[in-house]
């Protein structure tokens, strides 16, 4: 993803990268980021995440973009919040405490910040399908959600999976213990009150999402396929030019705002 959005920056006539931050101690030390992304040279030295800090005090960027895993991501937030640099983060896998982590800096610091488990414009309209699925169908419609990523994604379920759930869960009124992930073995009934996330990682899957309600009879399906990285890196060029145009000091804002889906 990093390279990725690299590639889309270097798109835009209002953005430039000044800093290129990889995984600590990565062997890329040094190497010229645009290199890298397969792209002319930019001039842009990669730096550990070891040396962040240093990075940032000389490259003085107005944003700092975070694609990394949930541990190092809240590092990152913590450390550019102490700089005062505001954050885009689409970064998936936050535990509850994780997140009161990120929103505390940014509260502290007084930074405008956007924290998007999925930066895919047609993810968030999908959340917004839902949630009008969920009031219109109810409570009644069993739901299950059938999320598909690639080999290497860690985290499971997706973050974007339990927005889903949680975004339904709070539309039935119920609380988030009613979110399940898989189906345990054996001789059980599908309990009502009951909302499944179903992982797949298989191959070289992008990111599909199926979220399906069923009654007797009849059942709704809203579905989501992302075909290539580039979605995400298209709603993270729109969140770095919210984030520094509308955002909200202090407060941590997520792609709905961006779209005006609130």
């Amino acid at each position: 993803m990093g390279r990725t959005i690299l590639r889309e920056i270097t798109k835009q006539r209002d953005m430039k990268l000044v800093a290129a931050i990889d995984a600590p101690r990565t062997p890329f030390v040094g190497q010229d980021a645009g290199g890298l992304a397969g792209l002319t040279k930019l001039g842009v030295a990669v730096v550990g995440a070891e040396k962040l800090s240093d990075a940032l005090k000389r490259a003085k960027p107005e944003v700092l973009v975070d694609f990394t895993n949930a541990n190092a991501a809240v590092q990152n937030v913590e450390t550019a919040a102490s700089l005062h640099i505001p954050v885009v983060v689409g970064t998936t896998g936050f535990s509850r405490e994780q997140l009161k982590r990120i929103r505390k800096a940014v509260k502290k610091s007084k930074i405008p910040a956007v924290v998007a488990p999925n930066m895919s414009v047609g993810v968030n309209v999908l959340y917004k399908l839902v949630e009008d699925a969920a009031r219109l169908l109810g409570k009644d419609y069993d739901v299950e959600i059938i999320e598909a990523h690639h080999v290497h994604k860690a985290d499971s379920p997706s973050g974007t999976a339990l927005r889903i759930a949680e975004i339904i869960a709070k539309e039935f009124g119920w609380s988030k213990e009613s979110i399940k992930c898989g189906r345990p073995a054996g001789k059980r009934p599908r309990a009502k009150g009951e909302i499944y996330i179903h992982s797949l990682r298989v191959g070289d899957i992008t990111g599909e999402h199926i979220v399906t309600f069923a009654a007797p009879g009849e059942r709704v399906e809203v579905v989501h396929h992302a075909h290539s990285r580039e979605t995400f890196s298209a709603g993270a060029i729109k969140a770095i030019r919210f984030v520094v145009e509308k955002g909200r000091p202090g407060i941590v804002q997520d792609m709905r705002d961006i779209l005006g889906l609130t």
